[in-house]
């Protein structure tokens, strides 16, 4: 079948795409430990594969697959995990989807193709099963946690003590003691529950979100002198740090970034400003000045 230049284009594009994600979803299938996830992936490569040999029947060409995309998603999903790593690829992939439409005119098998990506491929994805997502509750109320009550303490200290030192030494302490004290709870909590999370596990990946999250709100205190200024950044890194974790949570789990994302960054700044009034009016009733 002799192919229109324009569909001829657009199903090289496609051999590419599928080549490409041949070779990143083999190289993650041999990264990874699991032998159930390592089977899933392989698979997908296998179709990929398959895809990319039927789109050639039609341009008889080889196509090389792009190598910096091969890299590129290879690396983040190792860095960021498997399942937000395919979950991202894929999502670039739908938007390039909209072309099977236009190819379908002339090669019937397009239609075919389209309904495998998306129902095969993404069914065989959200059998993807990694201890980070698994623990991802525990990461969250760490998270969640730690940006409400440090943004409402050091808006609230910022205020009563306007002392930069003084300021990062109460964070510090407070920052510290909660952390334990939320790893110890959620230690206890998933005890309790008959879920298969390890206790241990759970409580850690809850501290240590916790303790970074503290540690990049105090450190402008640390940095700085000018104490409005620190206030300022410290609530610009917990929007941040909202920004990014939701953004990871609706990729890799599939939720809507725009409710998770307000909600929590409007919890934490209306927390903030809270305690920010709050230490100004104790700080006049006490007529504290330091």
């Amino acid at each position: 079948m002799k192919l229109s230049a324009d569909i001829r284009k657009k199903v090289l594009l496609f051999q590419q795409t599928e080549i490409t994600e041949y070779h990143i979803y083999k190289r993650l299938a041999k990264r990874i430990k699991s032998e159930e996830n390592a089977k899933i992936l392989d698979q997908i490569a296998e179709d990929e594969l398959r895809h990319y040999n039927g789109w050639k029947g039609y341009t008889n060409a080889e196509v090389q697959p792009r190598w910096f995309f091969v890299w590129f998603y290879y690396t983040i999903s190792i860095l960021f995990g498997f399942t937000f790593g395919v979950k991202l690829m894929e999502q670039g992939e739908e938007a390039a989807q909209v072309n099977y439409a236009a190819v379908a005119k002339e090669i019937p098998e397009a239609t075919k193709y389209e309904a495998e990506e998306d129902r095969h491929e993404h069914q065989l994805i959200e059998m993807l099963d990694e201890e980070r997502l698994q623990y991802a509750g525990s990461v969250v109320l760490g998270l969640n946690d730690a940006l409400v009550e440090l943004t409402g303490a050091l808006a609230g200290l910022t205020l009563a003590l306007q002392d930069v030192k003084l300021i990062a030494l109460s964070g510090l302490i407070t920052g510290i003691a909660a952390s334990m004290s939320m790893a110890a709870s959620e230690y206890l909590s998933t005890r309790s529950e008959k879920t298969s999370k390890q206790p241990v596990r759970a409580a850690i990946y809850t501290g240590i979100a916790y303790i970074v999250t503290v540690t990049l709100l105090i450190l402008p205190y640390l940095l700085f002198e000018n104490y409005y200024l620190d206030l300022a950044i410290a609530l610009t890194t917990a929007v941040i740090i909202i920004a990014v974790f939701n953004y990871y949570i609706s990729v890799a789990k599939g939720e809507s970034f725009r409710e998770r994302f307000v909600e929590m960054a409007g919890l934490s700044l209306s927390v903030a400003a809270f305690s920010f009034v709050i230490g100004y009016f104790i700080r006049t009733w006490l007529g504290i000045e330091i």
